[in-house]
C-alpha cells in the first residue's frame, strides 16, 4: 500500500510533503526538549518540578489560540506565507526560552510558543492534504504525523549527546535552526491547490462552526482523548525513568530513541493501512493493541524491558495518530479547511493540557509512582478513542480540490 502511495508524484508534491513533515517535525524537536529538562529547571529556578510542569501545560493550552489565528490567516492570505511566519515565530521564541532568568519568564515564553506550535500542525496538514493525490492520503498521513515522533527523535538524540555539555540552556539555543526551513518553504513549495482567493472572500468560522457544530463537538471530544493518549503516554515518561527508575541523561536518552522510533513506525504503518482498511477501524485497531503493552511500559523495572514496552506503547499510540491529518482533513468543511481541523485538534489539546500537572499530582499523591499514573491515562484514552471511533463517520474518497 505505501509502495503505490509513492508511485507518480510530481516534483511539488514531494515538496509540499516534505516541507509540511520538517515543519512539524522541528516544530516538536522544540516542545520535547522540555520533557527532557523538568527536572534541572527546577533545580536552577529553585522550584518544584509541578511548577515547571505548568510550562507543558501552557504551551499545549495556548496551541488552541495558534491554531485559530494562524489557521484564519491560511484561509485568508493563503497556506503558504502564513506557514512561513508561523516557523519563524516558533523558532524566535524557542531560542528566547534559553535567556529566561526566572520560572515566571519561563512560562511566559513557553506560552507564547505554544501559540506558534499550535499554528503549524493545521496549516501544514491542509497544505498536505490538499495538494497529494486521493490515494496517498493515508500514507501520507502517517507520514506527516510521524514528524511529531520524529522531533521527539531528535530531541532525545541531542539531550543524550550534549546536555550534559551545553546544559538545558544551550539545548533550547538549538531552537533557532527551524529558522532555516523559511527559505526551503519560499524557494521550493506553492501555494496549495485546494485554495484560492475566490474561496476566501466566503463565509466566516463562526458561519461554519455554526452550520457544523454537530461536528465540531464529536471532532473535539475525539482530539481530547487523542491528546491524553498522546500526552499521557510521553510528557512525563523521561522524568519516570530519570525520578522512580534513577536513570541518567544516556540511558533516558537512549530509551527515548527507541520508542520514538516505534513511534514513527507506528504512523507509517497504521497510517497507511488506513487507507484500504478505513480510518475509524484502523485507529480502533491501534488503540485496542495498545491496551497488552500498558504493563511492560509502565511496570518493567529494567531498562531494556522499559524501552521494548515504550516501544510497542509508542508503535499503537502514533499509529492511531497516523490516521488523524488525513481523517479530520477528509471530514473538514472546504471553506475553513485552514482552520477547522488544526482547531479541533488544538481544542481537544487545551482540555488535555492539564496531563502534565494531573500526572505528576497522582504520582506525588502516591509517593512517587509513576506507573499508576502513566498506566490510568493510557487506559482511560486508549478506551474512549476506541467508543468515540465507533460513533463517528468517515470520508476517505472526499475531493480537496478548490
Amino acid at each position: 500500500m505505501a509502495f503505490a502511495a509513492l508511485k507518480g508524484w510530481t516534483a511539488t508534491q514531494k515538496h509540499v510533503v516534505a516541507a509540511s513533515y520538517l515543519g512539524w517535525t522541528l516544530d516538536a524537536f522544540d516542545f520535547f526538549l522540555m520533557v527532557f529538562v523538568i527536572k534541572d529547571v527546577a533545580q536552577d529556578f529553585g522550584v518544584a518540578r509541578e511548577d515547571v510542569a505548568w510550562a507543558i501545560t501552557l504551551t499545549l493550552a495556548l496551541r488552541v489560540v495558534g491554531a485559530f489565528v494562524f489557521g484564519r490567516l491560511a484561509d485568508r492570505f493563503g497556506r503558504r506565507p502564513v506557514l512561513m511566519a508561523d516557523v519563524a515565530l516558533y523558532s524566535v521564541l524557542g531560542f528566547a526560552t534559553a535567556f529566561a532568568p526566572n520560572l515566571v519568564v519561563f512560562l511566559i515564553i513557553r506560552a507564547l510558543f505554544g501559540i506558534a506550535m499550535g499554528g503549524e500542525w493545521g496549516i501544514g496538514a491542509s497544505l498536505t492534504m490538499e495538494s497529494v493525490k486521493p490515494e496517498a492520503r493515508g500514507f501520507v498521513s502517517g507520514l506527516l504525523q510521524s514528524g511529531y515522533p520524529t522531533g521527539y527523535l531528535i530531541a532525545s538524540v541531542v539531550y543524550g549527546l550534549f546536555y550534559s555539555a551545553i546544559g538545558w540552556r544551550g539545548l533550547f539555543m538549538i531552537g533557532l535552526v527551524p529558522a532555516l526551513l523559511i527559505f526551503y518553504v519560499r524557494r521550493s513549495v506553492p501555494e496549495s491547490p485546494g485554495w484560492s482567493r475566490q474561496s476566501a472572500q466566503t463565509g466566516t468560522v463562526l458561519a461554519v462552526l455554526k452550520r457544523d457544530w454537530k461536528l465540531a463537538l464529536y471532532a473535539m471530544a475525539l482530539m481530547t482523548a487523542f491528546n491524553f493518549f498522546s500526552h499521557g503516554t510521553q510528557d512525563i515518561y523521561p522524568t519516570f525513568l530519570q525520578v522512580q527508575h534513577k536513570f541518567g541523561p544516556h540511558t533516558v536518552g537512549a530509551i527515548a530513541v527507541v520508542y520514538n522510533i516505534g513511534a514513527v513506525l507506528g504512523g507509517l504503518i497504521f497510517g497507511s493501512l488506513s487507507q484500504g482498511f478505513g480510518r475509524r477501524r484502523t485507529i480502533v485497531l491501534a488503540a485496542l493493541l495498545s491496551l497488552p503493552a500498558v504493563w511492560l511500559w509502565a511496570y518493567a523495572e529494567t531498562a531494556v524491558m522499559l524501552a521494548a514496552g515504550a516501544f510497542l506503547m509508542q508503535l499503537f499510540v502514533q499509529g492511531a495518530w497516523g490516521v488523524v491529518p488525513a481523517h479530520l482533513n477528509e471530514l473538514s468543511p472546504p471553506d475553513a479547511r485552514g482552520t477547522f481541523p488544526g482547531t479541533v485538534y488544538q481544542l481537544g489539546n487545551f482540555i488535555a493540557a492539564s496531563n502534565a500537572v494531573l500526572q505528576t499530582r497522582i504520582a506525588a499523591s502516591q509517593h512517587g509512582n509513576y506507573s499508576i499514573a502513566l498506566a490510568s491515562v493510557a487506559i482511560a484514552a486508549a478506551l474512549a478513542i476506541v467508543l468515540l471511533a465507533l460513533m463517528g463517520r468517515e470520508a476517505r474518497q472526499i475531493s480537496m480540490a478548490a
